[in-house]
């Protein structure tokens, strides 16, 4: 599996186990909801290292976590 198909993954697992919607997922890390649908579904293959951060923060997990 590539790391996209990681990442996208295991965002929308991170996600789903937190309760959280895509929507309230975005509003916790400050990134476009639409940036956030893409990575989760595999669309968005390069992320910057910036939206990565945020959304691992959100989650409360590593990027490392996030992307492997």
């Amino acid at each position: 599996m590539s790391n996209n198909q990681n990442l996208a993954k295991n965002i929308e697992r991170l996600r789903k186990a937190k309760g959280l919607s895509q929507e309230k997922l975005a509003r916790l890390a400050d990134v476009a909801n639409n940036t956030l649908i893409k990575m989760e579904s595999g669309e968005n293959q390069n992320p910057t290292l910036d939206t990565l951060k945020k959304v691992a923060k959100a989650l409360n997990v590593s990027v490392d976590e996030l992307i492997n």
